[in-house]
């Protein structure tokens, strides 16, 4: 008497997070770059938009892109969604939401730092961006427009704040562009509006 086994794969399919992700930056840089432009003032309302959308909208989507095995999606979305969180905590340690001790000696220089690191390791992922498309390239020229600039003003090196902001409010404009254009060209499995060749100044070797 013989048994006989059958194997059977199930596969998940997941859909492209990288719009959600993608919607999640436009939007907390398109609020957050009206503080640093003067058009608003304070950070409490800014507060809400870097936990869900800068930072928890990112941090899903990077997760999702992990189980899809896109590399640049789930570095990229992760690593800004966690910035973003660390930015939320930021704010509300100077408002005083973690009590008065933390706000007392709160350092701006070390968040400096903070932004520097940031900025090191978004030029990495600029040069993987260039090999991506052009609305993705000029996103992450922007992105280490605004760190750097965040950070040398953090060090009180020179008062950047405007080139910060307009850099971030460029960064939201083409965020809500590459969102549009991901979802609108993914529905109708065609391109509708383009996102532009990669640069190809990199050649990809074999994985």
């Amino acid at each position: 008497m013989s048994s006989e086994f059958k194997q059977i794969e199930t596969k998940i399919t997941v859909a492209d997070p990288t719009a959600l992700g993608v919607f999640g930056l436009a939007m907390v840089t398109f609020v957050a770059s009206t503080q640093k432009l003067g058009w608003t003032t304070g950070v409490s309302a800014l507060v809400p938009w870097a936990i869900f959308l800068g930072a928890l909208a990112q941090f899903v989507a990077g997760m999702f892109d992990f189980k899809k095995n896109n590399y640049f999606g789930a570095t990229v979305l992760t690593s800004y969604g966690l910035f973003w969180f660390s930015v939320a905590m930021s704010w509300a340690i100077t408002l005083g939401w973690l009590g008065e001790d933390f706000k007392a000696t709160f350092s701006g220089v070390q968040l400096g730092w903070a932004f520097l690191g940031y900025f090191i390791f978004s030029l990495f992922i600029m040069v993987a961006s260039f090999e991506t498309n052009k609305v993705f390239a000029a996103i992450l020229v922007l992105i280490n427009v605004l760190l750097l600039s965040l950070a040398l003003t953090s060090f009180k090196v020179v008062d950047l704040h405007l080139v910060a902001g307009w850099s971030e409010f460029a960064i939201s404009i083409l965020g809500f562009y590459g969102c549009g254009a991901i979802f609108l060209n993914q529905f109708f499995g065609r391109t509708v509006l383009p996102l532009g060749a990669p640069l190809g100044l990199i050649k990809k070797g074999p994985r």
